[in-house]
């Protein structure tokens, strides 16, 4: 592992860090939006985490004055995220996506609303509103219709509420605690920490609707189809690590499919007074969903998959 322009633990408010893999169309973007925050520069780090590249990704951030860019052997981004944060020196963590572009009041409006002192307690953290960005083909405007990156959405769920970790801020001692990102999961791993650090620390988690990122959504069906099958693979592991709370059978299996079958149905025979865009939504959900289905049964079915979370 290489580094530079390491600093001193606890010499600055926030460091923000960028996983990047293979990003070399998109990095100067992100670090360009990074860069140009509100927020005072000698008060934040930037890290960018090369995970393993074979592209221009890291030789392009290090030509960025003030950004650390540490490499490692490719581990995916659970990996890296955790690499990152752990060098970091912020007291906060703030997680950012190598395709992602913030707007210039981001960092500002989490780090006011969690250093705000507030009845509820200490904060935890916070996330912000995630928005398309360049959103022209039909994978990628159907991902803007449905919101795929919803943080408000995913955070008002009964059970198992989280924040996609493009737009996401944490406590450094919370992560020490829940030593960060489960490593073992192909996605969902965000989800996961979440959960446990919900668990160790109930502090105020606040969605922050101002805290702007732009996203590049994947610009074709069958880059959005292979990051939802890894979404249901994702989904599946943590279905095995919470056993416990989410049962699942053979029964709960076939009604799952049913309902996939429901949204072919309704993707074949739209009516043909379906709007443009009802109808992309419609294709959309049923390519989402069939997918996912795809992706869940080939990893929670698996045998050697099971192991890996019995023991």
């Amino acid at each position: 592992m290489t580094q530079n322009g390491a600093l001193t633990r606890g010499a600055v408010d926030v460091s923000v860090v960028i996983p990047a893999y293979q990003a070399e169309a998109t990095i100067a973007h992100c670090l360009d939006g990074v860069r140009s925050q509100r927020y005072p520069s000698d008060r934040c780090e930037i890290i960018v985490v090369d995970d393993g590249s074979r592209d221009a990704t890291g030789s392009i951030a290090r030509r960025y004055a003030g950004v650390r860019v540490i490499t490692r052997k490719n581990g995916g981004a659970a990996a890296a995220r955790n690499c990152g944060w752990r060098e970091a020196t912020g007291t906060w963590i703030a997680f950012l996506d190598s395709d992602c572009v913030p707007s210039r009041g981001w960092l500002s409006a989490l780090l006011e609303v969690v250093t705000t002192p507030d009845d509820a307690g200490p904060a935890l953290g916070a996330a912000g509103k995630t928005l398309g960005l360049d959103s022209g083909s039909e994978a990628a405007r159907f991902a803007d219709l449905i919101g795929s990156l919803d943080a408000e959405r995913y955070l008002s769920h009964p059970c198992w509420p989280f924040a996609p970790s493009c737009n996401l801020m944490y406590r450094r001692d919370a992560l020490v605690a829940c030593d960060g990102f489960d490593e073992r999961f192909v996605t969902y791993e965000a989800c996961d920490l979440h959960t446990r650090l919900r668990e160790y620390d109930p502090g105020r988690f606040t969605y922050v609707s101002r805290a702007v990122v732009w996203h590049r959504h994947r610009s074709s069906w069958k880059a959005y189809w292979k990051q939802q099958v890894a979404y249901g693979a994702g989904y599946a592991q943590f279905a095995r690590r919470r056993s416990n709370d989410i049962p699942w059978s053979l029964s709960a299996e076939a009604r799952a499919w049913l309902d996939t079958a429901g949204l072919a149905i309704r993707a074949a025979f739209p009516g043909a007074q379906s709007p443009p865009n009802e109808r992309l939504v419609m294709r959309g959900q049923f390519v989402k969903s069939l997918a996912q289905r795809v992706g869940f049964d080939a990893t929670y079915w698996n045998v050697q998959e099971r192991g890996r979370w019995t023991t």
